[in-house]
């Protein structure tokens, strides 16, 4: 059995006020990762190199990504959330994710 662990207190709470059918898509893809693991594959999780992946949550309300990390021992850290307003990831939120990747795996 997988743990997830979140970056902050603060994270845990914007993923937990998402709208409800993102909240929903999330509440079960982790429910699975805790089951089988941090890699669910397209189109529900992407690897996005050196140890990050994205949860991509879609619903009728929009869009969100969440990234997370792994570490030994099964452990997942949700690192940083975001409701996607354009086609790409701005560069800011997956800043923002890498900075918190490096603090996560130097701990």
């Amino acid at each position: 059995m997988w743990k997830i662990n979140y970056y902050n207190e603060s994270l845990e709470e914007a993923i937990l006020a998402l709208p409800d059918n993102l909240l929903a898509r999330y509440l079960k893809f982790t429910d699975l990762m805790q089951r089988y693991g941090a890699d669910l594959g397209m189109p529900h999780s992407k690897a996005l190199g050196k140890g990050l992946f994205e949860l991509r949550l879609k619903s009728k309300e929009g869009i969100a990504r969440v990234f997370y990390c792994t570490k030994v021992g099964k452990t997942i850290y949700m690192l940083h959330c975001f409701i996607k307003k354009t086609q790409h990831t701005p560069l800011k939120e997956l800043n923002l994710a890498k900075k918190r990747l490096k603090e996560v795996q130097n701990d």
